[in-house]
């Protein structure tokens, strides 16, 4: 599958270089036909399941963490103590989904800079989105962060959206980071270093809710 998103980006370069070719311009073409390969990779979609417990949130984003450490104190004080960081290169898919079922509750946009992705900076200067999500086990952020070639990140939903764990909440073309923010009870499942897959990785334990 490839995300929808993608087809202006592979389509037109690889027309575009196929007429090159037939004219003669050889050299152009080709790297225009590279671009829409390139494309067809970088926006790619596949399937994602997620086999862990209801309890456990899986990762928003394939790439590598960078860090498991506290959360700034405006996110602590909304009951979220503890961040993960997970970088997204060029070659990683760059769809995001939703880490466990919830209910957005809350969204804001932030334009700024271009900083690289896997610079802690990048976390409080770069653009970026932050949603909260309400769940069955307690409160939930995702932030979509652009790096320095990213050129829009894509968030999909309105504030009072239900999703299911593993669904589509967004993209981000070209190498980012994602943040997930979780109250200090839960167990995170992961360590700076270790690769994660969307949709797929569990990520972080949440206490099991009572049972209504």
């Amino acid at each position: 599958m490839i995300a929808p998103e993608g087809w202006p980006f592979i389509l037109i370069p690889l027309l575009a270089g196929m007429i090159g070719v037939v004219l003669g311009f050889s050299t152009f073409g080709w790297f225009l036909v590279a671009l829409g390969a390139f494309g067809l990779f970088f926006f790619r979609n596949p399937v994602r399941q997620c086999d862990a417990p209801a309890n456990v949130a899986c990762s928003p984003a394939d790439g590598k963490v960078l860090t498991v450490d506290d959360a700034p104190p405006a996110l602590a004080e909304k009951g979220l103590q503890r961040r993960v960081s997970i970088f997204m290169s060029v070659f990683d898919v760059h769809v995001n989904r939703a880490p466990l079922d919830g209910e957005l509750i809350e969204y804001s946009y932030n334009p700024g800079k271009k900083v690289s992705a896997f610079k802690e900076k990048a976390s409080l200067e770069n653009e970026q989105n932050l949603s909260l999500w309400n769940t069955p086990f307690g409160m939930l952020g995702v932030k979509q962060i652009a790096g320095l070639i990213a050129r829009r990140i894509v968030f999909d939903l309105a504030l009072g959206k239900t999703v299911a764990r593993g669904e589509r909440i967004g993209l981000i073309r070209y190498g980012s980071r994602v943040e997930v923010y979780v109250p200090a009870d839960a167990e995170v499942l992961v360590s700076p270093g270790d690769r994660v897959r969307s949709g797929g990785t569990p990520l972080v334990r949440y206490p099991t809710a009572p049972q209504p």
